[in-house]
């Protein structure tokens, strides 16, 4: 199974094209999303899960097609908003349970083992009786995980899952992801944080201004910015040239000194390469294009 987008576009009233002919191609296991905010990935999700009709375009999830078969691929359908942030005083156990009625589970017993094997997977068992509104964020994350997941769906949607989470409760969201991604089902995911594609996803696409810059696999984004990353020793009184001549990825304060990472077309004096990783790519990818749109002449 797979999910095929084809010349999807989508404009508002007001004149603003959120998406511009985008193609994908999307496999089973874990495939990435990035791009910056306004990029229209949160469009996209929002089409892709039947909550918003697209201006023009197809869209397939296996057999079904978007625009004459809704209410199957709702069916197929796991979703994670980007602001799933529930306040309710229903203990955690009850709300999944709520949940699994939703999704069509009659069976109470059915409903109740379900549950159990859902919360013990996602980490929150111990916490079951819990109310959701005293679960700290990086729970109600992975809560709403368990939901997405309840009714054991070949296909899920995660939208900007880690933004506001601390970096232990991200890496843990992280694996978890991938984890699921072992058990024969599309998850894709949304995001910002370049982190959350580069430990997790084998294929991926750059959203950038409605239109995909970039579909393949993360390491041939990498194989772009070879040759143009480089580390620099600077004193305090250089820091803020160096920021203003240069992208930087990185500063590491060392003895009276920094250490800086940085992107560039040429490697500047005083340097030393060193092997670019999926950040230093990004970087260096928009970096490209911004500046082909500032050269672009004006017709």
């Amino acid at each position: 199974m797979n999910i095929e987008i084809r010349d999807l576009n989508k404009n508002y009233p007001n004149g603003k094209i959120a998406l511009e002919n985008v193609n994908l191609n999307i496999g089973m296991g874990l495939f990435g999303l990035l791009g910056p905010n306004g990029a229209g990935k949160t469009t996209l999700m929002r089409i892709l899960v039947t909550l918003m009709k697209p201006s023009s375009g197809n869209v397939r999830i296996g057999q079904w097609d978007l625009q004459n078969d809704r209410a199957q691929i709702r069916r197929m359908l796991g979703y994670l908003p980007q602001d799933f942030n529930l306040s309710t005083k229903l203990k955690t156990w009850e709300f999944l349970d709520y949940s699994a009625r939703l999704a069509g589970m009659d069976s109470a017993h059915r409903r109740s083992g379900k549950v159990d094997e859902m919360l013990e997977k996602v980490g929150l068992f111990k916490v079951r009786d819990r109310q959701v509104r005293k679960l700290s964020g990086g729970m109600k994350r992975r809560l709403g995980i368990a939901q997405a997941l309840i009714s054991d769906p070949p296909v899920l949607i995660v939208d900007e899952p880690t933004t506001g989470l601390d970096p232990e409760e991200r890496i843990r969201f992280r694996n978890l992801l991938t984890e699921m991604a072992q058990e024969d089902r599309i998850i894709l995911l949304s995001t910002h944080i370049v982190g959350d594609i580069s430990s997790t996803c084998q294929d991926m696409a750059l959203l950038n201004e409605g239109r995909v810059a970039f579909n393949g696999p993360p390491q041939q984004l990498i194989g772009q910015a070879k040759g143009h990353t480089f580390e620099l020793q600077v004193e305090d009184a250089d820091l803020l040239k160096i920021k203003e001549s240069f992208p930087v990825i990185s500063t590491i304060p060392s003895e009276k000194a920094w250490r800086v990472e940085i992107v560039a077309d040429k490697q500047p004096s005083a340097s030393k390469p060193i092997e670019p990783n999926l950040e230093h790519a990004y970087v260096y990818f928009m970096q490209q294009i911004d500046r082909e749109f500032i050269m672009e002449p004006d017709l």
